[in-house]
């Protein structure tokens, strides 16, 4: 029979090589296939997937520690995609397995745990390890208070409308058959817990449904990217600056004129400054001596004839 698992795809060889050469024939590539593959999530999806639960991790890190007064430390270990079948196999005879009524979804919980938790519980200091025995009717009601914790933070983090997680009776591992078609791909998250020196673990275990419920909310949650507004990019800050307008003039600083020639000024009239003409003036810009400058014509245009330039110590309002 063949193998369900991978398959190998073939072609049969040209029975005529070399003129298949001769006529660029491009020879065919026998390569595997698995799959296994398929329904696999994709990068960004396994990245969101984590995102989201390690938060759940976190947030249920502190729920428990206030619940059970003692430290405890909650971590997220992995995420799988593996036939349901071979999930099964792996489950330990006495795990303590929950399913919520409304939907195919469970709860896995190491029997370490189970103990130690339930004997906080009690008052007790959480010390029962190595203990291989079933659980009595009360320690099994004990849990369920544990798993609708579980419940609560999940359905708080995950943010799906309408959706109520209510913990069913505590089924057996191989009652779990019954839940999920053999040949489905469940979806496993594994996280590590740590409560008074005791390590164990617990899992969620997803069938293909409730994972893509559950994916397509937490796209739904994500900001959106904002469009894409094209701009141009702005000029350089020397370019602005070239472009900007100064006030500018040519002036003889340092005169002095009596008020009896400012008053006696009438139009027409010629004001003696009283310099000589060898002295130059000064090209201000922006309130600052730039350069020495005399006064002379270009055309029909008044201008400046800029002489030395003054130092940068020689500036004035600097």
């Amino acid at each position: 029979m063949p193998n369900q698992d991978s398959a190998e795809t073939v072609s049969a060889p040209p029975s005529k090589p070399a003129a298949a050469q001769k006529n660029g024939a491009k020879q065919r590539t026998i390569h595997s296939c698995n799959f296994r593959s398929a329904g696999r999530l994709s990068n960004e999806d396994a990245r969101s997937l984590t995102a989201i639960h390690e938060s759940f991790a976190f947030h249920l890190s502190g729920t428990l520690d206030a619940y059970l007064g003692t430290a405890v430390e909650v971590k997220l270990e992995a995420l799988d995609q593996l036939p349901i079948k071979e999930h099964i196999a792996d489950i330990p005879p006495l795990c303590y397995i929950v399913p919520f009524s409304s939907h195919t979804m469970m709860v896995e919980l190491d029997n370490e745990l189970v103990f130690p938790i339930i004997e906080l519980l009690m008052g007790g200091p959480g010390s029962e390890k190595g203990i291989v025995r079933d659980l009595s009717e009360i320690e099994a009601e004990v849990m369920q208070d544990i798993v609708a914790l579980f419940a609560r933070q999940a359905q708080t983090v995950w943010k799906i409308p309408n959706l109520t997680l209510i913990p069913g009776a505590r089924i057996k591992p191989a009652l779990m058959q019954q839940s999920f078609a053999m040949d489905e791909k469940a979806t496993v998250l594994r996280f590590g817990i740590e409560v008074a020196g005791t390590t164990g673990a617990f899992k969620f275990v997803f069938p293909q449904e409730f994972l893509n419920t559950l994916m397509a909310q937490i796209k739904l949650n994500q900001p959106q990217k904002k469009s894409r507004v094209w701009s141009f990019p702005a000029p350089p800050l020397r370019e602005r600056i070239l472009d900007c307008d100064f006030e500018i003039s040519a002036e003889l600083p340092s005169l002095r004129v009596a008020v009896r020639d400012l008053i006696a000024l009438q139009p027409g009239s010629v004001l003696k400054l009283r310099a000589p003409i060898r002295n130059p003036g000064m090209l201000i810009a922006g309130g600052r001596h730039i350069f020495e400058a005399v006064p002379v014509r270009n055309g029909m245009q008044r201008a400046a004839q800029l002489g030395r330039r003054m130092s940068s110590t020689e500036w004035k309002g600097i």
